[in-house]
């Protein structure tokens, strides 16, 4: 057992973001380890922060929401030391992920963010994507930032019915 918990603490990171085999957002991991009272919210961002010195994982930071992933080196010093979590411990994390796998999937795979052009647009990325390939990526400019935040907001709710639209029009016979 180790006998520091950042340590474990950062192994648990580990071995989340390992078995989850998709990003998982800063509020998920926080969602976990405070639902269960493992940690503080401020220990747990420490522990993300020397994860990510460490290159053991990667951030990415969409519309103020960061989504991390492991790294090899992650998922080697995971082989090494990963034993050193207990059972009971990983037990918790397995029924988190075997819980709540599809909403967390679905929370990080549907993304939209913009920023302003040099023409003086705003443009929207709005993503869809299945572990690291993108089922549907769209770009569009419109005119006002306004603009470009509603489309963002709405594309968590919209997407699906967009994807279905665009590829029933791209797919139907003449």
């Amino acid at each position: 057992m180790l006998t520091d918990p950042l340590t474990l603490y950062k192994l648990m990171i580990l071995y989340l973001l390992k078995q989850a085999k998709f990003p998982l957002s800063n509020s998920q991991l926080s969602e976990f380890f405070l639902d269960k009272e493992y940690t503080s919210y401020f220990t747990l961002q420490e522990a993300l922060n020397d994860l990510l010195e460490a290159h053991l994982i990667t951030q990415e930071t969409i519309r103020n929401s960061s989504r991390y992933e492991i790294t090899r080196e992650g998922e080697e010093t995971l082989v090494y030391f990963g034993s050193s979590i207990s059972e009971g411990i990983t037990a918790d994390m397995d029924q988190f992920l075997k819980e709540n796998k599809i909403r967390l999937r679905n929370e990080v795979g549907v993304t939209a963010d913009y920023y302003k052009a040099s023409s003086g647009d705003y443009m929207v990325e709005c993503q869809v994507r299945e572990g690291k390939s993108a089922l549907i990526k769209l770009e569009l400019a419109v005119p006002s930032e306004e603009q470009a935040e509603l489309m963002c907001d709405r594309w968590q709710d919209a997407n699906q019915s967009i994807y279905a639209f665009i590829m029933k029009e791209l797919l139907k016979d003449e």
